[in-house]
């Protein structure tokens, strides 16, 4: 081999021989470590997890029953009677043919479960007439925090909500806490309306958190907002002179 060939085989050797990037590199992220997210989407909290670019899993859709065995063929008893004997019916049992319903392929190794988060009751006091000029109490039913533990493709993920509010007493008047309100009287939600008339309460609960994965938490991405909504009623007292 003279010393041009040898010089133009070096850069072919060369590209030989540097190794090429998998195409399904960052496919393969999630192969051996499964990746979680935790979002939210229509009201709902959605966990999902997927593993990369892993083999298909497989899985019965339908449970198919056994097939019965045949029962045995017995031959009914002549009955003993006085002239021509009745004929003799044998019975034979066949079984229903079932078909066999063939393991469907998933579409891939992710799993989703969705957990609906729990409406407000708006509740006030005095719950009959209240009056003007006196402060009404108003609270809610939510839990002061929403917990869920939850299995998503063998992974443990642990999900931890908590609410905050944003309450409308329909005179133009909002008020914003984390608190949840009380009855009389410890409860710190409380209005007084100036005017009589039936009034729309309108309670707005937003819902954010955290989830942790392998110990290490992250935020959720995105909040639920649920709306409960109450009539309030405010009438005037009477004056009345006494002696």
């Amino acid at each position: 081999m003279n010393l041009k060939k040898f010089l133009l085989c070096i850069p072919i050797a060369c590209l030989i021989l540097i190794p090429q990037a998998p195409s399904n590199l960052y496919a393969a992220d999630c192969t051996l470590s499964a990746c979680i997210d935790v979002y939210t989407k229509n009201g709902e909290i959605i966990i999902e997890g997927h593993k990369g670019s892993g083999p298909i899993k497989k899985k019965i859709v339908t449970k198919v029953p056994s097939t019965p065995k045949p029962a045995a063929t017995k031959k009914a008893p002549i009955p003993k009677s006085v002239g021509t004997p009745k004929p003799v019916v044998h019975r034979t049992y066949r079984p229903r043919a079932v078909k066999k319903v063939a393991a469907l392929p998933a579409v891939s190794l992710s799993d989703r479960l969705i957990k609906l988060l729990p409406t407000a009751g708006v509740a006030y006091q005095p719950e009959v007439e209240p009056l003007i000029n006196v402060p009404i109490y108003f609270w809610c039913d939510l839990p002061a925090i929403f917990q869920s533990r939850v299995n998503v493709i063998g992974e443990i993920v642990d999900v931890a909500l908590r609410p905050s509010y944003t309450w409308s007493f329909g005179d133009g008047t909002f008020l914003s806490s984390i608190d949840n309100g009380a009855p009389y009287p410890s409860g710190k939600i409380r209005h007084t309306y100036s005017q009589p008339g039936t009034y729309v309460v309108t309670l707005l609960a937003t819902w954010n958190g955290n989830f942790v994965h392998n110990g290490v938490s992250r935020a959720i991405t995105g909040t639920v907002k649920k709306t409960s909504v109450a009539t309030v009623t405010v009438v005037r007292a009477s004056t009345m002179f006494v002696n």
